[in-house]
């Protein structure tokens, strides 16, 4: 396999790419060639197999993912520790998500082909595990309102939210979905 770091980062991008608008069943090494805009059969001479493309897919979405929460998580909070800081992060989280689209559309796709593909499975499982684990102890090291439950109720509550709001955005407006992340707050964190 060959090693050249750049050109395998860019091959996994335009698989994420490749996820996102085709699905999985789309994912071929010559759409990925064609989307990284390189020479036909560069992507077999960096990936032995489909499922190694998947789960290096998976890897760097959430390589993305984790550097544009890292860059949002650091230095101190501003102002009061209360419901509405809750609501202003989750939205500017949901921000994040919305600016990265396609990597969250492609991580949809993923989770349906972990059901079939246990190593991917793994991959996604200790990610996913990692970032609830990470929100936890972010929230309660900021002293915001609310116990770990009330962070695992936002994360799941949200992320369906963000399904629908990316998979079937007539579903609700962009308005919508600030008042109902508002609302979820209000909801999940005992006062």
């Amino acid at each position: 396999m060959r090693r050249n770091v750049e050109r395998r980062t860019a091959l996994v991008d335009a698989a994420i790419e490749v996820l996102a608008r085709e699905g999985a069943r789309g994912l071929t090494y010559r759409a990925v060639d064609a989307e990284a805009r390189v020479p036909a059969g560069t992507a077999s001479n960096y990936f032995a197999n489909r499922d190694e493309l998947f789960t290096q897919a998976g890897r760097r979405i959430y390589e993305r993912l984790e550097r544009d929460a890292a860059a949002a998580m650091t230095g101190p909070i501003e102002g009061p520790r209360d419901l509405a800081k809750v609501i202003e992060l989750l939205r500017a989280t949901i921000g994040r998500i919305e600016d990265f689209r396609t990597g969250y559309l492609a991580l949809l796709e993923l989770r349906l082909e972990a059901t079939r593909r246990p190593e991917l499975r793994a991959v996604l499982t200790e990610r996913v595990r990692e970032d609830v684990a990470a929100n936890i102890d972010y929230h309660l090291e900021a002293g915001l309102p609310g116990d770990a439950t009330s962070v695992r109720l936002l994360y799941l509550a949200l992320n369906w939210l963000v399904v629908e709001h990316l998979t079937l955005p007539g579903v609700f407006s962009d308005e919508d979905v600030q008042e109902l992340v508002a609302v979820a707050v209000e909801r999940a964190v005992p006062r």
